[in-house]
Order: C-alpha cells, then sequence, then structure tokens
C-alpha cells in the first residue's frame, strides 16, 4: 500500500497553529477555536462557595472553586465548556471541559457547623466548627472556626494554592486568613486566582484574602464577594444583616498553540536498525548542569509557650552559593524526561499539653525533595520542634533531618541533628538546645531550628527567649542574590521580651508568651514558601508551618528546558545565555539540544 507521507515512519507529533491566541471563557458555551489549532493549554476553575453567615459569632469564609490547569491538550473544534456559577449562599458550581470537572466550593460555615467540603473547603463557624474538606489535586480545607470571645472568629476557606486560616487566636493573634489561590502567567501575565474567602468576625481583625477570595465580614462592615472569573471564595459574615459574600464564578482560559511536527525518515531508521543503533531518543548533553535542591521546612511546636523551632529542609547546590556548600556538576546526563519533586512544609504542630503526651516531633518533619537524574539528587526534609519534656530530659528533643528541629523548654532538651542522613556537602545543620527550666523554675525557652548556614541558637533561661533559628544561605543560581533555608525562633515565655527571630532566608518567628498572652504580634511564624524555611515554634496552639520547597536547574544556552504541569514550571533565560528551569511544585523536566 503506498504511503502518503514520502516513505517516513515514527512517532508523528501533532502540528497546531494556533499563534498562541488567548481566550477567557467565563459562560457555559460550545467555544469555536481557529482552523489551525490542534492542541492548547488550559486553566479550568471552578465557582467559589459563598461566605458563611453570622448566626452567634462570625461565618466561615467561602472555599475557592476548583482548578487545574493542562498543557499540551489535543482538541478539535467546537468543544463544550460548562462555567460554574459563584454560590450565593450556597456551595459554588462545578466547571467542566476537555473531560476534567473541577467542583464548585465549599460554602463557609455558620455557627456551630462544619464548612461544606468543595474544591477548596469553606471555613468552619465560630465556635470550634471544622473546615470542609477540599478535593484532591483541585484544592484545600478550610480552617476551623476559632473557640475565643468575644472575637468569635471563624475559619478562612480553602485555596487552591493553600489551607484556610484557623479562626483560633494563638497567643491573642487573630487569624482566619482565606487561603492563598494559584498564580497563573496563562494570559502573558502573572495572575493569582482560586483564593479562599476570608472569615467572618464578631470583633477584632480579619483574616486577609488572595487570589480573588473577598474579605470577611465584621460589626461595621459587610463581607466582600469573590472576585469574578477567579472562582474565589465569598468572604464570611460578621453581623446578624449580612448573609456572607457571594463566590466569584468560574472560568476557562484557553491559549491556542503554535507548534511543528518531528520525524524519521525510512532511510535513517533503517541503518540504525541494521546497526542496532535505534535510537531511544536520548542523546548526551556534553555539557554540565548545576542545580539546587531544597526540601521543606520542619514544623515549629507549639505547647505551653514551650514549642522548639522548625528545623529548614536540606540545601544542596553546585556552582552558586557558599563555596563550602557546593557540591559537584551535573556532567554526564542525556536529553530526555526527568521527575523533579518538591516537598512541602510540614503543618505547624499543637499537642496536647498535659504529662504523658510529651515526645518529639514526628509529625513535624517537611518533605523531601530531588531530581531523579541517573544519580537521583535528594534534600531532607527538615525536623520538627520538640514538643514536650520531663526532669529527666530527652522526650522533647527537636526531630532530626536535613537541619534539626529545636529542642523543647523546660527541662534541657537537645536540639535535632542536622545532615540526616548525611551528604557531602552537609545539607545542614543542628537545632538549638532549650534551656533546663528546672534550675530557674518555669524559665522555659526553646532552641531554634537548624539552618543551611548555621546552628539553630539554644533557648536562654535569662531572659526566658527562645534560640534564633540557624541562618539561611544565598544562592545566585536564579540570577538575584536570595536567601534560602533558614531556621524557624525557638518559643519563650519572657513577660518582657520580645519573640525569637528566624533565621536569613525565610525562618519563622518563634513566638514570646506569659500565660497565653503574647509579647508582640505572631504575624510570622511560617517560614517562607519556596525557602525551604522552618517553622517557628511558640504555645497554646501557635506554632508555624515549614515553608516548600524549590527545585532550580540552570545550563548552558545550547539546551531547551520545558516543564510540565505550566503551574509548577517557570523557565528563563540569563543575560548571559543559561537556560534556568524552576519549579515550585512537583512535576517533570525535559531536556533537550
Amino acid at each position: 500500500m503506498p504511503r502518503t507521507n514520502g516513505g517516513i515512519i515514527g512517532k508523528r507529533n501533532v502540528t497546531s497553529f494556533g499563534k498562541c491566541k488567548v481566550t477567557s471563557i467565563t459562560s457555559t458555551s460550545t467555544h469555536t477555536i481557529q482552523t489551525g489549532t490542534r492542541l492548547l493549554n488550559s486553566v479550568i476553575i471552578a465557582g467559589g462557595g459563598s461566605g458563611g453567615p453570622d448566626a452567634a459569632g462570625g461565618g466561615g469564609g467561602g472555599g475557592a472553586g476548583g482548578y487545574t490547569t493542562t498543557c499540551n491538550t489535543p482538541v478539535s473544534s467546537p468543544f463544550p465548556v460548562t462555567i460554574g456559577g459563584g454560590g450565593n449562599n450556597a456551595n459554588g458550581s462545578n466547571t467542566t471541559a476537555f473531560c476534567q470537572t473541577m467542583i464548585g466550593g465549599g460554602r463557609g460555615g455558620f455557627s456551630p457547623t462544619t464548612g461544606s467540603s468543595g474544591g477548596s473547603g469553606g471555613g468552619g463557624a465560630y465556635p470550634g466548627g471544622p473546615g470542609g474538606a477540599g478535593t484532591a489535586c483541585q484544592g484545600n480545607a478550610g480552617g476551623a472556626g476559632g473557640t475565643s470571645s468575644p472575637n468569635k472568629a471563624a475559619g478562612g476557606g480553602g485555596g487552591a494554592g493553600g489551607v484556610g486560616g484557623a479562626g483560633t487566636l494563638p497567643c491573642g493573634s487573630p487569624r482566619g486568613a482565606g487561603g492563598a489561590g494559584l498564580t497563573s502567567n496563562i494570559t502573558g501575565s502573572c495572575v493569582q486566582r482560586a483564593g479562599g474567602g476570608g472569615n467572618g468576625i464578631s470583633g477584632g481583625s480579619l483574616g486577609s484574602t488572595s487570589g480573588g477570595g473577598g474579605g470577611g465580614g465584621y460589626p461595621g462592615g459587610t463581607a466582600s464577594n469573590g472576585s469574578a472569573a477567579t472562582g474565589g471564595g465569598g468572604g464570611g459574615s460578621g453581623r446578624p444583616d449580612d448573609n456572607g459574600g457571594q463566590g466569584g464564578g468560574g472560568v476557562v482560559i484557553v491559549k491556542e498553540l503554535s507548534k511543528a511536527s518531528g520525524v524519521w525518515n525510512l532511510k535513517s531508521q533503517f541503518s540504525k536498525i541494521s546497526q542496532g543503533l535505534w535510537p531511544d531518543g536520548s542523546v548526551a548533553l556534553g555539557v554540565d548542569l548545576n542545580y539546587l535542591v531544597i526540601a521543606g521546612g520542619g514544623a515549629g511546636a507549639g505547647s505551653g509557650g514551650l514549642g522548639g523551632g522548625g528545623g529548614a529542609g536540606g540545601y544542596r547546590a553546585t556552582g552558586f552559593g557558599p563555596s563550602p556548600l557546593r557540591g559537584s556538576a551535573l556532567g554526564s546526563e542525556t536529553t530526555g524526561t526527568y521527575t523533579i519533586t518538591i516537598g512541602a512544609g510540614a503543618s505547624g504542630y499543637n499537642p496536647s499539653y498535659s504529662p504523658g503526651s510529651f515526645g518529639s516531633n514526628a509529625s513535624g518533619k517537611g518533605n523531601d525533595s530531588s531530581i531523579a537524574f541517573s544519580t537521583t539528587i535528594t534534600s531532607t526534609g527538615g525536623g520538627g520542634g520538640g514538643v514536650g519534656g520531663t526532669p529527666s530530659g530527652g522526650t522533647g528533643d527537636g526531630g532530626d533531618g536535613g537541619s534539626g528541629g529545636g529542642g523543647n523548654g523546660g527541662w534541657g532538651t537537645a536540639g535535632g541533628s542536622g545532615n540526616t542522613p548525611p551528604t557531602s556537602p552537609a545539607q545542614g545543620n543542628d537545632g538549638g538546645d532549650a534551656n533546663d527550666g528546672s534550675q530557674v523554675p518555669l524559665r522555659y525557652a526553646a532552641g531554634g531550628g537548624g539552618g543551611a548556614g548555621g546552628a539553630g541558637n539554644n533557648g536562654a533561661g535569662s531572659p526566658r527567649i527562645g534560640g534564633a533559628g540557624g541562618s539561611g544561605v544565598p544562592n545566585t543560581i536564579l540570577g538575584p542574590d536570595t536567601t534560602y533555608a533558614g531556621g524557624g525562633g525557638g518559643g519563650g515565655t519572657n513577660p518582657g521580651g520580645t519573640n525569637s527571630a528566624g533565621g536569613s532566608g525565610g525562618g519563622g518567628i518563634g513566638i514570646t508568651c506569659t500565660n497565653g498572652s503574647p509579647i508582640s504580634p505572631s504575624s510570622d511564624q511560617n517560614g517562607t514558601a519556596n525557602t525551604g524555611s522552618g517553622g517557628g515554634g511558640g504555645g497554646n496552639n501557635s506554632a508555624g508551618s515549614g515553608g516548600s520547597g524549590i527545585v532550580v536547574i540552570r545550563g548552558p544556552s545550547a539546551l531547551t528546558f520545558a516543564g510540565s504541569p505550566c503551574c509548577a514550571f517557570t523557565g528563563s533565560t540569563h543575560p548571559g545565555g543559561d537556560k534556568i528551569a524552576k519549579f515550585t511544585a512537583s512535576g517533570t523536566l525535559t531536556i533537550s539540544k
């Protein structure tokens, strides 16, 4: 049978001539694309849930609509799209496109109910209503409602990029922020969408919002609606005559791609088969690759003003940053596709404070980050802060990890070990020790978490301030000089002191409390996202979460980097010509030349 392609065989890629046209679809329709388009990228977002009404305290923030992205999706014109509307005193509606259905955001709870589940869950109501569950790979859970009066704060709605803030008042500082949205540059500029709604509150200050989430209501003002075409959750109500903000409507954004095909000719194929060399598609790069791999930071612990700071995630790098910490560049890699894993930071850990519940913060360890090259490069998650102690010591030690967590204050517990398991150069440092409160009664101060650039500082019995987090280290692999992997500060109990500092590079501050009251605001206990920094320790349920990790690969200008999914990967070219691939979430890297 004669061939219609001139005798060319092998994989034939689809050709698409979409001219990179971008369209935002905001209503249900059958959408028509350009004649030559065969492939497209997309962002698909469901409608956001409404905020909860005020029924005896603040209403929970609405959850964001489910969020996903697609890359290189084959498509024919026309195709159906269903756009979910934002919830009005209800959950948001689903959005469907390209055989994928995103679930509408959950409605915020109203006293004393749980927030509704959805793409992202609604925030729980005052008093103590749990946040609604999010849908896997679409969103996150809402925050739990608080239990403290008179503020009666609810939880924030979950967002596509993070959980909603709890309405608890750790050491007196109001919480309840809407969960973060996710950022996409599909339209040519970076825009954050699908953020959770802020909590409602009957007094005090409100949680913040991002990504189109509506601000919460309070006695002097009404709750805000989620922004249109973002899937943002509505703000929770803070007064009886306000039902809470409506959720933002969903959207489908499509970018029609331009992409050419590639094929083998018959003569080349026959020659390689004859020689037993029919290629698998990979060729030696013949150049060095530099990398930066940072794991997720460990969590700080909160237990009566004693919690240790979280250790930074392991730091491994070549070519850039301090020379003692530089490993060897990779010189034997080939073209192909490689798996990138980004470790999440551990969530702040708040154990029940009672004898018998003491122990090392095993739950507070950050998650590993890695690049699966010919030899897998792995950085280990940071150790969690210690969460208790006894007169005999030892049981409240900080957790081991890339850098160790700080020891729990009260009985001289030890900081966790860094560089565990060991790498060369070392991926981190030890956490700081707590002071011995048995020698100076009630003078409790926890150790700071270790950082990539130094050990965590010990807690000080006088003036009863937790140890500062160990320092991070600078690195210029992205171009700008950026510092990563600082340890979290330890908690303290000094009525005349200040909070302990987080390590440079994004370490969370350690909170100093006395009888449940803060010495200064607990505004920044979490480690900074995509730095691998540790969360700050504290007390009375004030524990910071570790920052997520990051992976960066840099190579010469002759290489081409492509990443998937789109929301995880950012490609750029250094002014000197080098190609740079940055991953802030897990995905795959394809290298060609």
